[in-house]
């Protein structure tokens, strides 16, 4: 079992940075491949990004690409999402994933434990 605490979401004005952390907690956290995740209101869970388990590679959707940056900090047991030039778009419940291992990374399915999510919330 992995259990993983988000902090860090709040509300800001467009065009303004917000770094996300996701504490984790149980099995060895350096293991998993992490995901970060969104859901707006009335929408379907998406993919954010996703950082491999040493940090070394990392994927983002096209919707965050240049704006956001996934990182992690394994002697922390930490994933971040640091988040700059944001939209109103981007407002959301914002959930951190530890992936499975298999599966494609991008899909929800292949992530294993979430945690309870934290809100963004971007004002015009």
């Amino acid at each position: 079992q992995v259990q993983l605490v988000e902090s860090g979401g709040g509300l800001v004005q467009a065009g303004g940075s917000l770094r996300l952390s996701c504490a984790a907690s149980g099995r060895r956290f350096s293991n998993y491949d992490m995901g970060w995740f969104r859901q707006a209101p009335g929408k379907e869970r998406e993919f954010v990004a996703r950082v491999s388990w040493s940090g070394g590679s990392t994927y983002y959707a096209d919707s965050v690409k240049a704006r956001f940056t996934i990182s992690r900090d394994n002697a922390k047991n930490t994933v971040y999402l640091q988040m700059n030039s944001l939209k109103p778009e981007d407002t959301a419940v914002y959930y951190c994933a530890a992936y499975r291992g298999f599966g494609v990374f991008t899909a929800q399915t292949a992530y294993d434990y979430w945690g309870q999510g934290t809100q963004v919330t971007v004002s015009s």
